[in-house]
């Protein structure tokens, strides 16, 4: 059973970039917004050296981390080949212009 949390309007987080939500435990989450409006939710660590995803270029629906440009899929995860490793991803909604995230 999922508990959906209000984090923010869709106008707040920048076209092309994200937003970042600070639990109280387990890391940073980076949720994303690209450029057709839809929204990703990611652990805000690259799986390679630990980069803020949430500070890397978004195109598509992948993510690109600003310290080595691993690119990592916004719907999954998973490091794009051929790379490999994935952090975690975070169900989120958009419904009335609100993001909701799973909690």
């Amino acid at each position: 059973m999922s508990n959906w949390k209000l984090i923010c309007k869709l106008e707040d987080i920048p076209q092309l970039g994200s937003r970042i939500v600070k639990p109280q435990s387990g890391g940073d989450i980076a949720i994303f917004r690209n450029a057709d409006d839809e929204v990703f939710a990611l652990h805000d660590k690259c799986p390679h050296k630990g980069g803020p995803l949430s500070q890397g270029i978004v195109h598509g629906k992948r993510v690109t981390c600003p310290l080595h440009g691993w690119n990592i899929g916004l719907e999954d995860g998973h490091a794009v080949a051929p790379d490999i490793g994935s952090c975690k991803k975070f169900a989120v909604k958009v419904e009335g212009g609100g993001v909701f995230l799973s909690v």
